[in-house]
């Protein structure tokens, strides 16, 4: 349904060299750095909470891709490994399939047969509903689908008024909606519903749907651009540098975790 969806493209700003290291498991060890005396556990934790290494992970997805929520709660497996060994910043950033779908809304299946064909719709939907069960969630094919501008627009501005978590919790409810609940994504009523659901203004919000100058268009313009060249979603930029496509198992996730946090380790410490 979307493209790349399992295909690795982890790459590097400075050099392709290092393409293999990336993707190997690469086992935990213990550093010890120097000998000293051992700290009150007190102090231990404080110490461990101060130094805890931040991964910054930009995702680009679409509201209507099933593959970018997959590709979210597989992130979110792999992040709950790392836990206790980095702090995580996710941002949500927009990518549209089809910028010029219909804002009113078609028949999901019907625009699925016209765009795949029956037959491979047939194929298609319950290798789907397997994937979905999989990662304990229900995957439905009915009610509407099309323009998903909107969405993205309260995601940008969530980000940029609220915070990371709260433009999370927010694609959480958008995914949830459209794809186990048959909620229409460019839905007025649902996108306010979602913005309250998490905590967010309502009055807010609704200029942001209805302003086609408000910030959160200028968010999404700006947005669009940032990384150009990308076809498919999702896709995951980590601490700017790291290119990691498609829904990927929490696995391949870790293991590029497990690489980030040795380029940030200090020099020596291994």
């Amino acid at each position: 349904m979307c493209a790349l969806r399992w295909s690795v493209a982890v790459t590097y700003s400075c050099s392709c060299n290092m393409l293999k290291v990336c993707v190997q498991v690469v086992p935990h060890r213990v550093r010890l750095t120097h000998k000293a005396r051992p700290l009150h556990p007190a102090r231990c934790l404080v110490a461990t909470m101060a130094t805890k290494p931040s991964i910054q992970i930009e995702v680009m997805s679409d509201t209507v891709c099933p593959w970018c929520y997959i590709g979210k709660r597989r992130l979110e497996k792999a992040m709950k490994q790392f836990s206790d060994k980095a702090d995580f910043k996710v941002h949500w950033l927009p990518f549209q399939l089809n910028p010029d779908a219909p804002l009113e809304g078609v028949n999901k299946i019907q625009s699925y047969n016209d765009k795949f064909g029956p037959a491979r719709v047939a194929q298609m939907v319950p290798a789907m509903e397997r994937t979905f069960a999989s990662e304990g969630l229900q995957y439905s094919m009915g009610g509407l689908t099309g323009n998903t501008r909107n969405s993205h627009r309260l995601l940008a501005w969530a980000a940029a008024e609220h915070g990371l978590q709260k433009q999370n919790a927010l694609a959480e409810y958008l995914f949830s909606g459209y794809f186990t609940k048959e909620q229409y994504i460019n839905d007025r009523d649902f996108l306010l519903s979602a913005v309250e659901a998490v905590g967010l203004p309502r009055d807010a919000a609704a200029n942001i749907i209805d302003n086609a100058d408000s910030v959160g268009e200028k968010l999404v313009q700006q947005e669009l651009g940032k990384y150009s060249g990308i076809t498919g979603v999702p896709h995951f930029v980590i601490n700017g540098r790291m290119h990691l496509g498609g829904a990927q198992p929490p696995e391949v996730i870790a293991e590029v975790f497990e690489e980030v946090l040795q380029q940030q380790a200090p020099a020596g410490s291994s």
